[in-house]
């Protein structure tokens, strides 16, 4: 079965949470997030798979952050959803996706969940 991350090289957690999939022998599809954004549909597919809200997945510690209003909570989620797809840099990483289960590696062995 095949695994999709979607993975900044960048981020050591990202690294880390890549390199425990290739090391337990996932079959692993990396998705560079951050050049090749998810759709609309992708990303509240992934929510629901997560188990998760929109905001449940947002890096709050980036400047795109206040840059887009996003501690306001009046914001719809298709609003949410739509600023996260047009500044991917505020999608939490890594996001490891495996038939019909997800998990965010935070900590990289979250992943292990999903054999």
């Amino acid at each position: 079965m095949k695994t999709t991350i979607w993975h900044n090289p960048r981020c050591s957690k990202s690294r880390t949470t890549l390199q425990l999939l290739e090391d337990n022998d996932f079959d692993i599809n990396i998705v560079l997030y951050l050049d090749t954004p998810p759709s609309a549909d992708e990303l509240t597919a992934t929510l629901k798979l997560l188990n998760m809200d929109v905001r449940d997945i947002i890096r709050k510690g980036e400047g795109a952050y206040a840059e887009n209003n996003l501690g306001n909570q009046d914001l719809s989620n298709e609003q949410v959803v739509d600023i996260l797809i047009n500044n991917p840099i505020l999608i939490e990483r890594p996001i490891v996706m495996r038939g019909d289960k997800a998990t965010i590696g935070r900590p990289p062995e979250n992943v292990l969940n999903l054999l």
